[in-house]
């Protein structure tokens, strides 16, 4: 497995490379100093991993990261000193897998890696079969969506929610529920993950994604997936 740090700081990258040394010593952390130097390296080094600090000279966090995104969908958690809701939901809008706020400890660090390199490897083909509600069709056995008989592209993410919200459909699923099924049980307070989420998800499948017809609010509680016409809400599912 191989990471980047992005980080102007050394002291940043020895803990970086400290960690992972403790904790997966087949690991290997490389490093860049700017924007620039990490956008170089990117294709030469190919890292399965980047960990991204939001605030540098030249181009930030968030540039560098609109950058990767044209060309790549390598997960990114960005390193920021800055814990408001405004920096997160910027990241996470422009593609930010996750976030960890400076400083942190090894463990933590170690955690949120090995969470989001599970989440980028997919949900495994449990279910077969298809499930269609006007004209979204999900096709389980593939991991495909099509809206109005056309190819929608999602991340695995994007997948993991909707597929938690269609296997569902007409049950309305608490915040805390989906948070722990897609992201896992640690960021059950992270809601603001799953708000940017749903809202991806709706600028690909709605129609009009501001009066959403499928992805449905369910105030002060969670959201659900429109239950196909004539049926009724199915029993929970995993």
């Amino acid at each position: 497995m191989r990471l980047l740090v992005v980080d102007e700081e050394p002291g940043v990258v020895t803990v970086v490379r400290t960690a992972f040394r403790m904790q997966e010593p087949s690991w290997e952390v490389l490093s860049a100093s700017s924007g620039e130097e990490a956008l170089r390296m990117l294709e030469k080094v190919q890292p399965d991993l980047i960990l991204l600090d939001v605030e540098m000279p030249g181009m930030n966090g968030f540039e560098v990261l609109k950058e990767i995104r044209r060309f790549s969908d390598v997960p990114v958690i960005m390193l920021t000193v800055r814990d408001d809701e405004i920096s997160k939901v910027t990241g996470l809008e422009l593609g930010a897998d996750d976030y960890i706020t400076k400083p942190f400890g090894y463990l933590e660090l170690v955690a949120r890696v090995r969470a989001v390199l599970r989440r980028a490897e997919g949900l495994p083909l449990q279910h077969e079969g298809k499930f269609v509600c006007g004209d979204v069709e999900v096709d389980f056995t593939t991991r495909t969506v099509r809206v109005a008989g056309k190819p929608v592209p999602l991340t695995n993410t994007e997948y993991r929610l909707l597929y938690h919200l269609v296997r569902n459909a007409g049950r309305p699923l608490s915040h805390e529920t989906l948070l722990a099924r897609v992201w896992g049980h640690e960021y059950t307070d992270e809601f603001n993950y799953l708000k940017v989420y749903i809202n991806r998800l709706r600028s690909k499948i709605e129609p009009d994604p501001r009066n959403p017809r499928y992805i449905l609010t369910e105030y002060g509680f969670g959201y659900s997936f429109r239950a196909p016409s004539g049926k009724p809400a199915g029993t929970p599912q995993n």
